[in-house]
């Protein structure tokens, strides 16, 4: 089960995204939730570099 959380705050955002498909359609809609998040991920760093006076990006890799 994949499982996203999204939290929608006065001036804030932030979405979680846990878990896994498993077998019932061979990762296909994992593999599509993960491009999508990880999509995002980038388009927000570009942004970020683009324009470091008004958008800051911080990114944790967690073992």
């Amino acid at each position: 089960m994949i499982h996203i959380a999204a939290r929608l705050g006065d001036g804030s955002t932030s979405i979680e995204v846990t878990g896994h498909e498993g077998h019932v359609l061979e990762g296909r809609v994992c593999a599509a939730v993960s491009a999508i998040t990880q999509t995002a991920v980038l388009g927000l760093q570009q942004i970020a570099l683009q324009h470091p006076d008004i958008v800051s990006i911080e990114i944790t890799e967690e073992s």
